[in-house]
């Protein structure tokens, strides 16, 4: 009995906010893509693909610095990034969950290498991220939000 209570809420809340199955399935998969995109950029120190993916007012929090808000500030803070490291790392994707018709989030673990470009020096990079996404009108879903934290040990 309480399985099918469940059942009904969960279908009313879907239904009040808009959120069907088949546009759940599309949502996920424009967001994946998105992802994918991310990444393979990321790995290629392209500021000027990952700027695509960024909404106008979109904030990037790397750690240890201050947030980088707007489509400007976040190139530039991209490209001082790939100024000073260069990535070699893949995604895996923890979960999409689509809040509205409108948001969503994504949790991230991210892991492989990363080279200081100053030094040659090569080392483990792992770390965990939340993007949050914000559909727009035409359709394309475009980060809204993105932070990280790293999963490494602390450096001795």
């Amino acid at each position: 009995m309480k399985m099918k209570t469940l059942i009904a809420a969960a279908t009313a809340i879907s239904l009040s906010t808009g959120v069907t199955a088949a546009n759940l399935n599309s949502d996920r998969t424009k967001i994946e893509t998105v992802l994918s995109t991310y990444e393979y950029a990321l790995n290629a120190s392209d500021a000027g693909t990952i700027i695509t993916l960024y909404a106008e007012d979109g904030v990037f929090m790397a750690q240890h610095n201050a947030p980088s808000v707007g489509k400007e500030a976040v190139r530039a803070a991209y490209g001082g990034v790939f100024e000073a490291i260069k990535l070699d790392v893949e995604f895996t994707v923890d979960e999409i969950q689509q809040l509205s018709p409108q948001w969503a989030y994504a949790r991230t673990q991210s892991e492989g290498f990363v080279t200081v470009n100053a030094t040659g020096n090569k080392g483990p990079e792992s770390n965990q991220e939340l993007f949050i996404f914000h559909k727009h009108d035409n359709g394309e879903w475009k980060i809204a939000r993105y932070i990280f934290s790293t999963t490494n040990p602390p450096r001795q």
